[in-house]
């Protein structure tokens, strides 16, 4: 009896890749081959890309924070011990909202903590 080969499969799973490679330069995009691995490597960069996006934005958001507290005579680490001291329970993402949107409202928040 002849070896199936299960073709329906093997076509699904390289539509599959090419798919994912579509939009790549040259024959990343056409050739198997070529795409499987170009595809896999692009997958572990979308995984530390996640990563590094979480650094990125706290980066942000600290130099944000950091810009704003220095215009009113403070430092970040200060501020942040500051605000710990007196148990407000802001986020840097929040306060670098704050600090960028409602500049008098941030402005409010360093004097009480001052």
């Amino acid at each position: 009896m002849p070896r199936s080969k299960n073709s329906v499969a093997s076509k699904a799973r390289r539509k599959k890749i090419l798919k994912q490679a579509k939009g790549f330069y040259g024959k990343r995009k056409n050739v198997y081959t070529v795409a499987k691995n170009v595809v896999e490597k692009g997958m572990t960069y979308m995984y530390v890309g996640r990563k590094l996006k979480k650094r990125n934005y706290r980066q942000l958001w600290i130099a944000r924070i950091n810009a704003a507290v220095r215009a009113e005579g403070l430092t970040y680490s200060e501020f942040i011990h500051k605000l710990n001291e007196k148990g407000i329970d802001l986020d840097r993402k929040v306060l670098a909202d704050i600090a960028m949107n409602n500049p008098e409202t941030f402005k409010n928040l360093v004097a009480e903590v001052k």
